[in-house]
């Protein structure tokens, strides 16, 4: 039985260095994974850095302005200065009291059509053509819609520019203008003012 006892010993001890061995091993293989690990978290943490480090420099950095900079710049002041007062000019000029407000002519006379022309225009104009374009909204309700797109995509704009027109030309005269006819009276007033 010695034998037997020596026998078991030897095949324990061999187990117990085996098991140390796989031990040692899954222990060394751990140890590579988390040193893997770390070796790949410092270079993504050394990438961000260098990217924040980056983004801080271009928004950090800024140009020094030259000379030519500085003359452009003030070139650009004086022209801005100078459109700001003609503005303010033309402002002026069209806000005078009892004026037609040449934007809501445009506005009133793009959205309404013909309608929109009472504001300021010739009553004599306006009111038939907002006769005219009532009884055409009512014939076109008859009709498809993409059939009267087209044609209101060109004849609003158009009546939107005839208002401002209209607003224009009352501002400039003090009195509702008309755009069309009246042929034989500035015949008549040129032939008049030509003669004096």
């Amino acid at each position: 039985m010695a034998e037997d006892d020596q026998a078991l010993m030897e095949r324990l001890a061999a187990l117990e260095a085996e098991v140390k061995a796989d031990q040692d091993a899954q222990t060394a293989r751990k140890d590579a994974a988390l040193q893997k690990v770390r070796e790949q978290r410092a270079r993504e943490q050394a990438d961000k850095d260098e990217l924040r480090a980056r983004q801080a420099e271009i928004v950090t950095r800024k140009k020094r302005p030259t000379g030519e900079d500085l003359e452009s710049n003030l070139d650009n002041v004086g022209g801005a200065l100078q459109l700001a007062k003609k503005a303010n000019d033309v402002k002026n000029e069209l806000a005078k009291k009892g004026e037609k407000s040449w934007i809501k002519s445009g506005l009133a006379s793009m959205l309404l059509g013909p309608l929109g022309w009472l504001y300021a225009g010739s009553f004599r104009e306006a009111v038939p053509a907002s006769v005219a374009y009532m009884v055409f909204a009512m014939i076109a309700m008859k009709l498809p819609v993409f059939l009267l797109w087209p044609v209101m995509m060109v004849a609003l704009p158009l009546s939107g520019i005839a208002g401002v027109v209209y607003a224009l030309s009352y501002n400039k005269h003090g009195s509702r203008q008309r755009l069309w006819g009246d042929k034989k009276k500035k015949k008549e007033l040129a032939a008049g003012s030509g003669g004096k």
